[in-house]
């Protein structure tokens, strides 16, 4: 994939980077970080998210964002790719959101955004795009919509909501140079 068509190839959300964002109130960051592309959740990822409105009413905003499609489970061939991914994946509980997502990716040739390491194992082991929160921010600093000082502050608000991170913010620029994210 060239960097170009990187730029704008579709993602698809995973719970722990919808929450976090939603819970620190910057689902409007992530928008902007991620214009010119399409971008993707599931219903078994809202459902998770709606489960944790109680303790984390800003949860409710995830629901009816209008650049955030929301793939089903529609037709039989979704289906049985969603039981392909729940059997490669795992299939208790947080799981469920993750096979969604990686069979959303899969049908819809996106990338799966999780910051689940084994899950995103599974997903690379079966020839999935799977990134995590920092591949998403150092690409924003790729493409100028975000200096690193500013992927720093994001991290760190992140951080504060409880969101495991690979790095603070300060060390954001050293962590992405060392692992080739820019």
């Amino acid at each position: 994939m060239t960097e170009a068509s990187a730029a704008t190839a579709p993602v698809v959300l995973d719970a722990t980077c919808l929450s976090h964002f939603a819970r620190a109130d910057r689902l409007d960051v992530l928008q902007d970080l991620l214009v010119g592309r399409r971008c993707w959740t599931t219903e078994t990822v809202l459902a998770e998210l709606n489960r944790g409105i109680a303790d984390y009413p800003l949860l409710r905003n995830v629901s009816g964002q209008e650049w955030l499609l929301v793939a089903g489970l529609d037709s039989v061939a979704e289906i049985r790719l969603y039981d392909t991914w729940l059997k490669r994946v795992g299939s208790a509980g947080r799981d469920q959101g993750e096979a969604s997502v990686f069979a959303t990716a899969e049908r819809q040739r996106a990338t799966a955004i999780t910051d689940d390491r084994k899950a995103a194992k599974v997903g690379r082991f079966y020839g999935l795009d799977v990134h995590g929160t920092i591949w998403l921010l150092a690409a924003a600093c790729r493409e100028g919509k975000l200096t690193a000082a500013g992927a720093g502050s994001l991290i760190d608000t992140l951080r504060a909501t409880g969101h495991r991170l690979p790095c603070t913010g300060a060390g954001f620029p050293g962590y992405a140079r060392q692992h080739g994210l820019i």
